[in-house]
């Protein structure tokens, strides 16, 4: 009974591989690297709380130009919160500041800089209220004949059953 081979085990294979072709492994990571090119917005971390956004931009714009700078702040404290996000004109500057500034201190701490990973897209809510000058208004949960005469919306008193027979007689 013949042994089956096993894939990519064959003469064709031996002939790729004497060809000069890279091994598998190598393949696809080079098939990756292709694939995912940088994008021009670079994360900073570890940033001083001290540190501001005319600095960073002034440190950074060695690598390019600097389109926007965020530095997002603690909505309680108003403190910068240790990390900002730079945009810059092309993406081999973003590759030039990681590759210049990345473990480089600034302030006495050493900053972070890594390519921005894109935002994962957000699931709409249902509860929250739309925003904009065209958003609809809110649907109205009660019609006319389900609201009480306070205007309130009904609360709800007593048992289930007692609840159920209430709702029915109206």
């Amino acid at each position: 009974m013949p042994v089956a081979a096993r894939p990519g085990t064959g003469p064709v294979r031996a002939a790729a591989r004497a060809a000069g072709s890279p091994p598998r492994g190598q393949r696809r990571e080079a098939v990756e690297t292709r694939r995912r090119a940088i994008s021009n917005k670079v994360f900073v971390g570890n940033l001083s709380f001290q540190t501001g956004k005319d600095e960073l931009v002034r440190l950074l714009s060695d690598a390019g130009q600097v389109v926007d700078a965020y530095l997002p702040t603690d909505r309680q404290t108003g403190r910068p919160r240790g990390f900002a996000f730079v945009t810059f004109s092309t993406d081999t500057e973003a590759a030039e500041a990681i590759r210049r500034f990345h473990d480089r201190e600034l302030d006495g701490r050493k900053l972070v800089v890594n390519e921005a990973d894109a935002r994962p897209p957000r699931r709409p809510d249902a509860f929250a209220a739309p925003r904009g000058p065209s958003a609809p208004p809110p649907p109205d949960f009660f019609s006319d004949r389900d609201r009480p005469s306070s205007g309130r919306p009904f609360k709800a008193k007593g048992s289930r059953r007692g609840l159920r027979r209430r709702k029915r007689s109206l």
